[in-house]
């Protein structure tokens, strides 16, 4: 009997028909049987509105179910975590710490996967060669990316996008023709002007309460400066986490927030709420990423919306760059009772004909599996970006955190919300990254 428990809402996805993609290419072993306990933090499981897992929509809670019929005798239970990201991070540090956490555990990938190391089991070592050689983004959740560490997490999915959305009725309004996007940050900035000056809208929709808006706008400007291995190079201590091109970007972040080029609440608007301020009209851009995919397309339409990479600081060397890459990584814990079961169900993920699964019920990233079927990407949307990620020839870039420590991510966030608001200079706020990257790197 599969059971399933909610802890938080999560967002919403789009219906598909049936679950013949489901079935294993290979039918799992038949002996395979016992308990599972998965954690997600709300990357591969859906909610009802009252809280109860979408059992139709939800990736996760249908494989489970299909993997459980493959394998009479196994129950995988699924947990969605609550709270925000470090929130739920520190509910998953404490349980481990007791021993008595999930099996496997479903977060994002890179810095979020390597930071839990302690509590990780090298997946090389239950996993066979032959099914992860097939993934691409694998080195990602590999400890100290490098090639040769513990293997801690599997990859899943092509990734998410960092993106701004565009309202085409609000950019005609003001004059713009949405067909030519802005191609750097400046010029971005000042179509908002425009938008301002020539409307009664906002040029920008911002929900930067939590920070991470500025995550992602401070990712894509140091990764145009610097390239799309910055944040690695910085994790590896090749680069210093206080490079100029960092207070360049936080300088950039400070001004947008000081332009009164935003909804005037933007410092105090959480993200959660960040779709429904957009999709009301009152403002013609919304930086955020391709997870948005769906519920720009149910508000607008197709022909009502667009959207491009967050354009690079003018005079960068990297213009044609693209940020995001690798987001989920699914990890098997070490004091997890049942490893040989939980790498079974993560094999049965793995295959090519589960991951197009994925793709077809969410449609806000492709397959990272070497045999995905790029006929199941559907959203215009999502089509659009793949063919701007065609484009992006200087690469793109792996986000500041998706790469560091969990403790200097934390700090990250919130610094980020500090400047957009003026409550924290730039300068302070890359000292305080650096002194906290400086401090987690000696304790490892």
């Amino acid at each position: 009997m599969n059971k399933r428990q909610v802890g938080a809402l999560v967002l919403t996805a789009s219906l598909i028909a049936g679950l013949s993609a489901c079935a294993p290419a290979e039918e799992p072993a038949a002996e395979l049987g016992g308990d599972l306990l998965v954690w997600d933090t709300g990357i591969l499981g859906r909610t009802l509105e009252n809280g109860d897992p979408d059992l139709e929509n939800s990736f996760i809670d249908k494989m489970a179910v299909a993997f459980e019929e493959a394998n009479p005798g196994t129950n995988i239970e699924v947990v969605q975590q609550g709270g925000d990201i470090t929130s739920a991070a520190a509910q998953f540090q404490a349980a481990s710490i007791a021993g008595d956490g999930p099996d496997i555990r479903i977060q994002y990938a890179g810095g979020p996967t390597l930071s839990f190391g302690d509590f990780f089991t090298d997946l090389d070592e239950l996993i066979d060669a032959d099914v992860l050689d097939k993934l691409a983004g694998v080195n990602v959740n590999r400890e100290g990316y490098s090639p040769d560490g513990r293997l801690l997490g599997m990859p899943y999915g092509a990734g998410n996008l960092f993106t701004v959305f565009q309202n085409h009725a609000v950019l005609e309004e003001a004059g713009l023709d949405p067909a030519n996007p802005p191609a750097t940050w400046e010029e971005m900035i000042a179509n908002g002007q425009q938008v301002v000056d020539n409307t009664d809208k906002n040029g920008f929709w911002v929900a930067n309460l939590e920070g991470y808006v500025g995550a992602w706008m401070i990712s894509a400007l140091v990764g145009g400066q610097l390239g799309e291995t910055v944040f690695t190079q910085m994790y590896a201590g090749e680069i210093p986490v206080d490079d100029p091109a960092m207070v360049r970007a936080y300088e950039a972040f400070a001004e947008w927030g000081a332009s009164g080029l935003t909804n005037p609440d933007a410092g105090q608007v959480s993200n959660g709420e960040s779709t429904a301020g957009f999709v009301n009209g009152s403002s013609a851009y919304y930086l955020v990423g391709s997870w948005e995919n769906n519920n720009m397309l149910d508000a607008f339409g197709a022909d009502g919306v667009s959207s491009f990479f967050i354009p690079t600081l003018e005079g960068s060397d990297y213009p044609a760059m693209g940020a995001g890459g690798p987001e989920i990584a699914l990890s098997i814990t070490e004091y997890s009772e049942n490893k040989e079961l939980a790498a079974a169900f993560l094999t049965f993920l793995a295959q090519a004909e589960n991951q197009d699964v994925f793709v077809e019920l969410y449609q806000t990233q492709g397959s990272n599996h070497v045999d995905g079927d790029p006929s199941k990407i559907e959203s215009p949307l999502l089509r659009q970006q793949f063919e701007q990620l065609a484009l992006a020839t200087d690469g793109v870039t792996f986000a500041f955190d998706s790469v560091m420590p969990q403790a200097t991510i934390d700090l990250f966030y919130r610094v980020n919300a500090g400047v957009f608001t003026g409550s924290i200079t730039p300068e302070d706020a890359v000292a305080q990254l650096k002194a906290s990257y400086e401090s987690e790197i000696a304790n490892q």
